[in-house]
């Protein structure tokens, strides 16, 4: 069986969601079969495993539609891309693409670095499901992240194809877990953009409420919306770090009290497998797919609600309530590893190849 994993998608730079989700399952899929990458800037190649690739035209290229025709030269049994929105036209290879999520549908505004034009187009293509129902059906099979994501697929018969959940995962850590009973510092982190459906206000209002502890707002953020957050709460405690390193983000995170996040939507999650996998308890929105990640470890709390937060934040201070949410944590980050989801991902890149093979004996 040939693989051609589509790689384009990794970032130049460092990791996004997606560029994450390439590189984490591409490299311990490679463990298990070999494969050939797709990519579109050698420049991706530093943040990808060493492994064969060939240079094709970029996903954003108007010659996108047609990628199959360079794809065919490598006569791939099967090709998994980790968006939806690879071209197919004219391929002689099983195809598998991927949803993420489906927020957008219910949160419109478009992520707001994207140029007037995008954004336009971004608000058109979610006013109706059938453009993803046309990119979906174009595939053999649909992979995506979550239970939840897949159960909203089928609500809204995104496609006739067969899906499959193939996880997130956070990188492996190169410290063992926490293993102290009560928290290091009063920090609570916050690692996520600054989207509306993100809900980051709920947050600042609740740690106005909570003078012994501090907010650190880990990702890259405007001038004038660190403003706007300021003076929500103005003896909110803010902490904006405006982007930083694995290596920094995982040192505030292993002193925090608590991961927290007042979401409204999500498609997976990873800051909180990052942090449960580092044994640091989970303050979160009580909404179905962190139910799925957290399971009985997190502490849910209604989103819209600064004092919810408030008051799970203070339970955490109760006698051994921190250490029994941390070591529950630690357990059910266990669920979620790249080599599990590469696992995943092959038995179902081997059952769509199998398929090729057996419509090539009844012809």
């Amino acid at each position: 069986m040939k693989i051609v994993f589509d790689c384009r998608y990794t970032r130049t730079d460092r990791h996004d969601g997606i560029s994450r989700y390439t590189a984490g399952l591409v490299t311990e899929l490679a463990k298990l079969h070999p494969l050939t990458m797709l990519i579109s800037d050698h420049r991706q190649l530093d943040l990808l495993p060493t492994l064969p690739w060939q240079l094709v035209s970029a996903p954003t290229s108007i010659r996108e539609p047609f990628v199959a025709m360079q794809v065919n030269r490598l006569n791939p049994d099967v090709v998994f891309s980790p968006m939806q929105t690879m071209g197919s036209w004219g391929r002689n290879y099983r195809l598998l693409l991927t949803v993420h999520d489906l927020i957008y549908y219910r949160n419109r505004t478009p992520p707001r670095e994207f140029p007037g034009a995008i954004r336009l187009l971004w608000r058109l293509y979610h006013l109706s499901w059938w453009p993803q129902r046309m990119l979906l059906n174009r595939a053999d099979a649909v992979v995506t992240v979550s239970e939840t994501t897949g159960a909203l697929m089928a609500a809204h018969h995104l496609t006739t194809r067969p899906v499959i959940v193939v996880p997130n995962a956070p990188d492996a850590a190169g410290d063992p877990p926490v293993r102290r009973r009560t928290p290091e510092t009063g920090r609570l982190v916050y690692m996520g953009s600054f989207m509306p459906y993100k809900n980051v206000d709920t947050l600042v209002r609740a740690v106005a409420e909570l003078p012994e502890h501090e907010l650190h707002l880990m990702s890259r953020v405007s001038e004038s919306e660190q403003a706007r957050l300021r003076t929500l709460a103005p003896q909110a405690r803010l902490i904006f770090h405006n982007g930083v390193t694995d290596e920094e983000y995982g040192a505030v995170l292993r002193s925090a009290t608590a991961l927290v996040t007042a979401s409204l939507d999500e498609g997976f999650g990873i800051p909180l497998v990052e942090a449960m996998s580092v044994g640091i308890p989970i303050v979160v929105s009580d909404i179905p797919i962190f139910r799925e990640i957290g399971g009985d470890a997190a502490v849910y709390v209604e989103p819209t609600a600064p004092g919810a937060f408030v008051e799970a934040v203070r339970r955490l201070a109760e006698p051994g309530e921190w250490a029994a949410r941390s070591a529950r944590s630690v357990a059910a980050a266990g669920r979620f590893t790249w080599h599990l989801s590469a696992e995943r991902l092959l038995a179902a890149l081997t059952e769509q190849a199998s398929a090729t093979g057996e419509r090539q004996k009844t012809r």
